[in-house]
This record gives C-alpha cells, sequence and structure tokens, in this order.
C-alpha cells in the first residue's frame, strides 16, 4: 500500500507515519508538507534513508503538486491544516486557505484519479458542550463552530461529504478529540505546560480554567484512523475520543504534580474570544463497528509524554525562536515560553 501522508511533518501527521512503519514495514510513503512553523523534519529524522519514504515540500492547495503525486498513491490522508484557535482569531485567512480551498485541490485529484481519501477533522466542529453534564458529540451532533479555525474544519468536512455524494469519492472522516503525546508543538496546551514548567517558567492558563476537553493519546488516534482507512464503511463519519475528559486546571496541576512541582507556577490570564467551554466524544461507533480500543489511559500516557519531553530537549529548544518567542509574548506576556 502506498500512501500520501498531507501535513506529515506536523504533530499527528508525523506521529502517524510513525505508526504506518511500525505497524507495516513494507508501506510506502509520501509525505507533502509546506513546512509551516509548525512542521518539522526532524521528528522523521529516522525515515530518512529510508527507501519507501519520500519527503516534498509543497502546498495542499496547489493544483500542480498534488496532481502530480496523487497517481503515485492508493490512499490520500489529509493531516494538513492550520490547527491554532489563537492564530485563526488573529489572521483567519490562511485557516481559510489551507482548510477548505486545499481540502478542495485534494478532493479534486482524488475523483480524477479514482483514489481512496479518508479525512482528519476535530471535534471543535460540533461547538461545545455546558459543563456538569453527561451530554457528548456523536456522528449526529449537529455542526455549531465557535473559531475561524473550527469554521473552516466544519466547511472541509462539508465538501469531503458533497464530494462523496455528489461525485462518488470513496473517501471517510474521523473527528478526533484533543490529542497528547511525542512531537507535538510546544504551542500546544500540555507541550506549552511541560517545556514552560521544564524551563521554570509560569503556565498560562485561560480565564478560570474549567474549561474541559477530551483527551486521546495520539498513537491511539491513529490506530483509530488506520481502523477506519482499512476497515471504515466508505461515506461514513467516525469519532475518536479518549474518555479522559479533565479540565485544563486539572490537566497542569497534574503535570505540576508528576514534574515534582507546586503550582506557584500558574499564572491565569484574559480568556480567549468565544473560548469553548467543553468538549467531550462517544466514540460508542468506532469501538462497537470497528472494535477500537484504547492502548492508553490518560494517566499512562501523560507520564509517557512527559518523559518523551524530558528525554528530547534538543528537538523542542529549536523551536524556541524568535516568531515563536514574539508570537507568545504578544498573546500572554513574557511569561509565556
Amino acid at each position: 500500500m502506498k500512501y500520501l501522508i498531507t501535513g506529515g511533518a506536523g504533530f499527528i501527521g508525523s506521529n502517524f507515519i510513525h505508526y504506518l512503519f511500525k505497524t507495516y514495514p513494507d508501506v510506502q510513503v509520501i509525505n507533502l508538507d509546506k513546512l509551516t512553523y509548525a512542521g518539522n523534519l526532524d521528528s522523521l529524522k529516522k525515515f530518512e534513508q529510508n527507501l519507501n519514504y519520500t519527503f516534498v515540500k509543497g502546498d495542499i492547495a496547489d493544483a500542480k503538486v498534488v496532481n502530480e503525486l496523487v497517481p503515485q498513491v492508493d490512499v490520500i490522508v489529509n493531516f494538513a491544516a492550520e490547527t491554532h484557535v489563537d492564530r485563526s482569531i488573529l489572521g483567519p485567512a490562511v485557516f481559510i486557505q489551507t482548510n477548505v480551498v486545499g481540502t478542495q485541490v485534494l478532493l479534486d485529484a482524488a475523483v480524477r484519479f479514482k483514489k481512496r481519501f479518508h479525512h482528519i477533522s476535530t471535534d471543535e466542529v460540533f461547538g461545545d458542550l455546558p459543563l456538569g453534564t453527561d451530554d457528548k458529540f456523536n456522528e449526529n451532533t449537529p455542526y455549531n463552530p465557535s473559531s475561524p479555525y473550527s469554521a473552516s474544519k466544519a466547511a472541509s468536512d462539508h465538501l469531503v461529504r458533497a464530494y462523496v455524494r455528489s461525485l462518488g469519492l470513496q473517501a471517510t472522516i474521523t473527528n478526533c478529540s484533543n490529542n497528547y503525546g511525542p512531537y507535538a508543538f510546544i504551542e500546544k496546551f500540555i507541550p506549552l505546560t511541560i517545556v514552560n514548567i521544564l524551563l521554570n517558567k509560569k503556565i498560562p492558563v485561560y480565564g478560570d480554567g474549567l474549561n474541559v476537553r477530551d483527551w486521546v493519546h495520539v498513537e491511539d488516534h491513529n490506530r483509530g484512523v488506520d481502523l477506519v482507512i482499512n476497515q471504515g464503511k466508505v461515506g461514513e463519519t467516525y469519532l475518536i475520543g479518549g474518555d479522559s475528559e479533565r479540565s485544563n486546571l486539572e490537566v497542569v496541576k497534574t503535570i505540576l504534580k508528576l514534574l515534582g512541582k507546586n503550582e506557584s507556577l500558574i499564572e491565569f490570564v484574559k480568556d480567549r474570544p468565544g473560548h469553548d467551554r467543553r468538549y467531550a466524544i462517544d466514540s460508542t461507533k468506532i469501538k462497537t463497528e470497528l472494535g477500537f480500543e484504547h492502548k492508553y489511559n490518560f494517566e499512562n500516557g501523560l507520564r509517557q509524554t512527559i518523559q518523551w519531553y524530558q528525554e528530547n530537549q534538543d528537538w523542542w529548544k529549536k523551536l524556541l525562536n524568535k516568531e515563536y518567542t514574539d508570537y507568545y509574548n504578544k498573546q500572554y506576556g513574557n511569561n509565556a515560553v
């Protein structure tokens, strides 16, 4: 099997490439990535000499590049996306270009060359849920995005479904909850918290810190994606969650405890506009239909993640560049990384 992985230098995409080669040693992978600030080829160094791995620097919105690569593969897995909510509020245009136009270009190529297509999406397309309830998102939950980021992902999901219905595309969609694990860019909540603690810096926490997220380990997420690609029903959507709801404040306090630090490092900062209160995913469909199971619970997965950032400081310290620190100083003040 030969895969085109878009956004394969990003957090989830690079982990999926690791997963593929670990699970299917003879797999062939083309990694198409534009290498924006969050793309990091250091995450894939071990494959540089692998003859079954090819990296192509390029934009999924560039039809010329996409149409050259798609005929060479059997399956397209679209991880490529602009993903950070704060950045989408500051500048929505790039999110529309990559997440909507880029997906459209990939879909056109998939139809033209009759390729299997899998689209990676997010639970943020559903909006949020009230605190203190048992409500969860499922495959029939209406879309209600809150940010330019989630709106752009919602649009891309709708495009995939439209291409399935109107153009006969062989496609599936997965919507996942918040991922954590190795190789996550350090602007994301869990790695930001870990790195700030390792640098003895303050940890910015939005608002009251009671916003709740469902956390899924990136390896569990990618095993779910693999199941859907190989066993999922074409045209269907599957939600992949972690059954691990935690408030942001609870996550920070857990990481502090695991690293032997006290809570004086916590600093509450002004809440972001339109901040979703709670996400929770019902993964019943993928569990019952495809036999999905978690390998990691949150506590074990978090310990593994912390250990990875402790042992791979060369990887993340390269990211502490001027662009990154300027951005975070603007958002949170000088206490952020």
